[in-house]
């Protein structure tokens, strides 16, 4: 039957696309319960991210987008408001933006590093945010704590990404 293997492949790219949102969600609603981890509010170590650099490392950056966007879109709806929302795509699409170009530039190597800079760009987005919302340069206060928290977060998330590439998952269970 021709194209039957082609749509299998689509098939089974969506399914496992939509699995990854999923894990991504969940891991954002552990997250969501956890208490403030650092000293300053709001600061959470981005666990789902790890998720959105496998897909990116992969699948591709098209895969990244849908996988955060669905990510973003429920979790607002499911946690947070209209605010968290407008939050979460500055914070998380800066962060995929940065990721993108440091991983090309970086020929795809040291996923640490792209994670660490995904970290900064999404605090960074966030920040800028703020300050757009809230027409107060008082926000840039907390700029060298989140500076250091997402440099120490993205490490992390980008290391456990690149682990979690190294898993040999079957094609077949």
């Amino acid at each position: 039957m021709p194209g039957h293997t082609d749509n299998s492949k689509k098939i089974k790219r969506t399914v496992t696309l939509g699995l990854l949102a999923a894990l991504s969600l969940g891991i954002y609603a552990f997250e969501s319960m956890l208490p403030p981890l650092f000293f300053i509010p709001g600061i959470k170590p981005g666990l789902s991210n790890i998720i959105t650099l496998y897909c990116l490392k992969r699948f591709g950056k098209r895969e990244a987008v849908t996988v955060l966007f669905v990510r973003i879109l429920i979790s607002s709806i499911l946690f947070g408001n209209p605010i968290s929302l407008i939050y979460s795509m500055a914070g998380g699409f800066s962060a995929l933006i940065i990721e993108i170009l440091s991983d090309a530039i970086l020929k795809g190597k040291y996923l640490h590093i792209t994670g660490s800079f995904g970290g900064l760009f999404h605090n960074a987005g966030q920040l800028i945010c703020a300050f757009l919302i809230m027409g107060s340069a008082a926000v840039f206060a907390y700029t060298p704590y989140l500076i250091l928290a997402g440099i120490i977060t993205g490490l992390f998330t980008g290391l456990a990404s690149f682990f979690l590439l190294k898993v040999k998952i079957p094609d077949r269970l």
